[in-house]
């Protein structure tokens, strides 16, 4: 479910208005009594409320606080994510009154939290409603946001439709189960997602993928009855500002079974996510080209589900990758590694200026930072890592970097093949990032997204499913290349 938000310059008594303010003095009298007031400022000072409700009968008027509670500690990062969680709790009380349409008024001038706060309650009223019988009878009835501010214009509106749509897109994709949505399927959604924002797609096909010897994508689909596919996207606009590419690549193991290393007790459930990767580089270029931001991008999704049959690779299988490396299988549940790697290596052809993957990759990782972050790693890109940690504060989707030392590599030596696909236990997200290193000679970044792709039970804006985290990370990046 997506939320419309626009501009207007009128209101009326019979709207339905909620008031972002820091000082309740900033409220003209002719809006609330005296005693309303009054009431307002006690409720938030005294009793630590920060959302204040008036029942006009015909409309209501809320006030949202945003005052922090330790100022002096809070940076503007924690401010516009506190307005983004006070949104959260704000749409359900709608919802609960089945109010359809806000009017959000700026009367302090303050654009950052009330576009943060839109943005909050837009994510939070997302719901995937497709597969009940009646969905119209659990929807939300919050379809409409109007923003009513001198300081925030019309682009800054278009483009928060523009993220939101694409972190909603991807946050349906990896909802969607693996009978609805295979490695084919995967490629035509993002087939129509270019129809939409103008990038170009180029879909592979499992002859071209044998053509092209990827040895990892056709080993992990060795097990499956759906065919692999490998999605080339790119937005190459006339007035691109770099010269070299940024490339993203996408995990999209749509259904993971772990292979012959079958999954044991619950492990599988919730296995339709492990192509969040690919989701969130598919809807990131997407927006970006949909925002028309001036740089060429290029997003690389490799597809296959890892299923089991007669013909299923198992460990101690040696592997021929794209690249010509020798892989030998220790784990055929450690399979989003290798296709990743083809992809990795194919991206060497475009001489890329950097290179960002973004796979639910180890447990490892959702481990050592559960939900609240995306642990990465990275080579040859110290500068490129920190504007991308700025991006992380910026959108709250937290960059946590590990460390990436050679020692990591020792494990990964095999006796019989140039490499193995799985290291020591101990310290599993790194040694999973020194094996995709070894197919990239360019700077290059890892994102591990495993503990925050997809939620059992809701978080702030999060609804349970897939969380859409990577798409507002990643064209904050972009953008940030711009300004």
């Amino acid at each position: 479910m997506f939320t419309k938000i626009t501009k207007t310059s009128k209101i009326s008594k019979e709207n339905n208005i909620v008031y972002i303010i820091k000082d309740i003095k900033n409220i003209d009298k002719d809006i609330l009594s005296k005693e309303e007031l009054e009431y307002a400022k006690q409720q938030n000072e005294k009793n630590k409320k920060n959302l204040i409700s008036f029942n006009r009968l015909k409309s209501w008027i809320f006030v949202q606080f945003i005052n922090p509670k330790e100022k002096i500690k809070d940076t503007k990062y924690k401010v516009l994510e506190l307005c983004r969680k006070e949104a959260d709790k704000f749409v359900s009380i709608l919802n609960d009154n089945k109010i359809k349409e806000i009017i959000i008024n700026d009367v302090e001038g303050n654009s950052a939290e009330v576009l943060a706060f839109t943005e909050g309650m837009a994510l939070a009223n997302y719901q995937f409603l497709k597969y009940f019988k009646d969905p119209k009878e659990k929807e939300n009835s919050l379809s409409s946001i109007k923003i009513f501010s001198k300081e925030v214009n019309e682009k800054s509106i278009e483009e928060l439709n523009v993220i939101i749509s694409a972190t909603l897109k991807c946050r349906t994709l990896v909802n969607e189960p693996l009978n609805s949505l295979n490695a084919t399927k995967l490629s035509e959604e993002i087939k129509e997602m270019s129809d939409e924002s103008g990038f170009k797609v180029e879909i592979l096909n499992k002859k071209k993928i044998e053509a092209l010897k990827m040895g990892g994508l056709l080993a992990v689909n060795s097990g499956s009855i759906d065919p692999p596919t490998f999605t080339i996207a790119e937005w190459k606009p006339e007035n691109a500002i770099n010269k070299k590419p940024y490339i993203f690549v996408g995990k999209g193991v749509v259904y993971d079974t772990g292979g012959m290393n079958v999954k044991p007790g619950n492990f599988m459930e919730g296995m339709k996510s492990d192509m969040a990767g690919a989701a969130a580089v598919s809807c990131a270029i997407a927006a970006i080209a949909k925002a028309r931001l001036p740089v060429h991008v290029i997003s690389l999704i490799p597809a296959t589900d890892n299923r089991v049959n007669g013909n299923a690779y198992v460990p101690g299988d040696v592997i021929k990758m794209f690249d010509g490396s020798t892989v030998e299988v220790i784990n055929t549940d450690a399979e989003g590694r290798l296709i990743l790697a083809d992809a990795l290596s194919y991206a060497k052809k475009f001489d890329p200026e950097l290179v960002i993957d973004c796979a639910t990759l180890t447990g490892s990782a959702m481990r050592a930072i559960d939900k609240f972050g995306i642990a990465a790693m990275g080579t040859d890109s110290e500068k490129e890592m920190e504007l991308l940690k700025q991006s992380g504060m910026n959108v709250y989707e937290r960059i946590v970097e590990f460390p990436f030392w050679e020692e990591y590599e020792e494990s990964l030596k095999s006796k019989i093949a140039d490499i193995k696909n799985l290291g020591n236990v101990d310290g599993g997200a790194i040694t999973a990032g020194k094996f995709l290193e070894h197919f990239t000679d360019y700077p290059y970044i890892h994102l591990d997204i495993a503990g925050s792709a997809f939620i059992d039970n809701k978080f702030n804006y999060w609804v349970p499913g897939g969380t859409g985290i990577g798409v507002r990370l990643l064209f904050d990046f972009i953008k940030s290349k711009i300004q």
